[in-house]
């Protein structure tokens, strides 16, 4: 997919467009098919830019002369190709670029996004101590009930959310996590603040799936529409875990792209 090359963000809604030729009717074309297209044929023209809130459901009927459901097919058309993307409680936009991001053994988000000439931005959601249960105890090399940290953080990328990762750490290795992340909300960060400057990951397993409700309103996407699912472990210098974490990615947004 091509890369962006500028930074793109909420716009406000179109100016005036230019009227749609007549939709023919009767001949044969379903006219949420022509609706489709011709809103095709402005986003590829230009006149509707990457990012610029969509006209609403009421004002394309009347634009296009026709009711709410054929108006709706055509968007649900346009937004299973990609062209454009629907935020609960928003509206619609046509869509951006998807965003690259490599996996490989040293992954840090804000490295990556800034990297593309995007900005980054951390915001954690919860932190807690509680116990592991038998996949995060695995997945840090500890016993099943030993305390652990976990911190739920939500990515943005130029303001716009595209991954909701939940963090794991072994709280006897690491008391000040929990402290040092209500600070900042660099995994990174307060690593290094913790005598590890530097961590590999180890193993990444990528799945995929539809999103659960507070997924979907977090990343502010519909619920049909996928994320894409990360479930990985970092390692110090000596190979021991620092941290466990699964992250789930808007897939119309995010490409996860795998490094060796």
């Amino acid at each position: 997919m091509t890369k962006p090359s500028t930074k793109p963000g909420p716009q406000a809604g179109p100016g005036p467009l230019a009227s749609p030729p007549a939709l023919a009717r009767g001949q044969g074309v379903a006219l949420w098919r022509q609706i489709a297209g011709t809103l095709e044929s402005e986003i590829a023209g230009g006149s509707l830019e990457p990012g610029t809130r969509l006209p609403t459901e009421a004002e394309l009927t009347a634009r296009f002369g026709v009711n709410r459901h054929t108006v709706r097919r055509a968007m649900e058309e346009l937004e299973s190709r990609g062209l454009v993307r629907v935020e609960q409680g928003r509206g619609s936009f046509v869509a951006e670029d998807v965003l690259d991001y490599p996996l490989g053994p040293r992954t840090r988000f804000s490295e990556t996004i800034r990297r593309q000439n995007r900005e980054p931005q951390g915001r954690i959601l919860r932190i807690e101590e509680t116990v592991a249960d038998s996949t995060i105890a695995e997945l840090l090399k500890l016993r099943r009930g030993k305390p652990v940290v976990v911190a739920e953080r939500l990515g943005l990328v130029d303001g716009r959310p595209v991954v909701v990762g939940a963090h794991w750490f072994s709280v006897e290795r690491f008391p000040r996590i929990a402290a040092l992340l209500a600070e900042d909300a660099s995994v990174t960060k307060a690593l290094s603040q913790l005598g590890v400057p530097e961590y590999r990951r180890l193993v990444t397993r990528i799945t995929a799936r539809m999103p659960t409700p507070e997924e979907a309103v977090l990343l502010e996407q519909a619920r049909s529409r996928p994320v894409l699912v990360t479930e990985s472990v970092n390692v110090d210098g000596a190979g021991a875990p620092v941290e466990a974490s699964i992250a789930r990615y808007a897939a119309g947004r995010m490409q996860i792209v795998v490094e060796s």
